[in-house]
């Protein structure tokens, strides 16, 4: 049975007279760091010189990486996963010991072997369903629940699931609550999505905008009712709270017809497999082994493909329609409108 984690189950004195390290002050490591502080926690950050500086002004304590190790009993790694080998390698490893938890945002590097931590370090994860800079807003201003996976992969002390949720708690982590799952299926599943749904959804956006402009409607009408105006975001939104059928049927009855009686003429089975394919590529490694030799020759052929996308006058046409969308100079110096 699936376990879910709230926040009852996080205890903050867990961490007291601990110091927690954040490796990494980016989109993921400054909104952990500030709301690690904000719960109490003590804090310092380990990075290269851009991160210190950047801590140093939001008043954290910075290190270098190694230092910030040696310095914390808890290790939290909010590095990118391209990043993270090398510098774990080279900064982390050579200083840890029995008495420190690793905590992973991200269970790439673990899953696919690049990363092995020694057998007596304690091993979590915890790794949020939401993009980072979501973060930070979602804890300290709207109080707005997001999702979480957590995971132990290694429980040397006895103790990794207390920590683990009690970092999950400090970071807010617990309020939409926390699934658990194991570091492989953490990054089978990001990937997936990385490679099925998304490339799916660009390709069904600009097929669509393409056949529409074909056909003679404007750019600026075809853009804005696929996506630039947030309606298709506020129904995958809608269904991240009610589920997909349910917002389905929250739709007028002719939005539901025209949906479910022209569903099946998507049913192809060469999706299903393409999908097959793509979480088979995943599960074996193969992707992972094709992306590291990839990075490690310079990405020359994420550099080529992104260029050949670049170059579509589809993306003139988009940024003409969001010239002309936006808010006029002075918008906002209006006074407000009175009966």
């Amino acid at each position: 049975m699936t376990i879910v984690y709230r926040e009852a189950d996080g205890n903050l004195q867990t961490l007291a007279g601990k110091t927690i390290s954040v490796i990494g002050y980016g989109t993921k490591g400054r909104p952990a760091a500030l709301n690690l502080r904000d719960m109490g926690v003590q804090v310092i950050i380990g990075g290269d010189k851009a991160d210190q500086a950047n801590a140093t002004l939001d008043d954290l304590a910075a290190e270098s990486v190694a230092g910030a190790v040696q310095a914390s009993q808890i290790i939290l790694v909010m590095l990118p996963d391209e990043l993270m080998t090398s510098l774990y390698i080279s900064q982390i490893s050579p200083y840890l010991t029995r008495q420190h938890t690793l905590i992973f945002s991200s269970a790439y590097n673990i899953a696919s072997r690049f990363i092995e931590p020694p057998p007596f370090v304690d091993v979590g994860l915890i790794a949020p369903r939401t993009v980072g800079a979501k973060i930070r807003p979602r804890f300290s201003e709207d109080n707005t629940p997001f999702h979480n996976f957590v995971a132990v992969a290694s429980d040397a002390s006895g103790h990794a699931w207390d920590t683990v949720l009690a970092i999950a708690l400090a970071l807010g982590a617990l309020r939409g609550g926390a699934i658990e799952i194991n570091f492989e299926q953490e990054s089978e599943l990001n990937l997936f999505i990385q490679q099925a749904i998304l490339p799916a959804i660009h390709h069904v956006m600009m097929t669509a905008a393409e056949l529409l402009l074909n056909n003679g409607y404007p750019p600026e009408a075809a853009f804005t009712d696929l996506y630039l105006s947030g309606k298709f975001t506020e129904h995958m939104r809608e269904a991240s709270q009610m589920g997909l059928l349910e917002t389905l049927e929250n739709t007028t009855q002719t939005a539901q017809y025209g949906t479910y009686s022209r569903m099946e003429r998507f049913n192809d089975l060469k999706m299903e497999r393409l999908m097959e394919k793509v979480l088979e590529e995943i599960r074996n490694g193969s992707f992972a082994q094709e992306w590291s030799k990839e990075y490690a020759d310079g990405s020359p052929r994420l550099k080529k493909l992104k260029k050949t996308y670049r170059d579509k006058d589809l993306w003139d046409l988009e940024q003409q329609t969001l010239d002309m969308m936006a808010e006029p100079p002075g918008f906002d110096e209006f006074p407000p409108y009175e009966e």
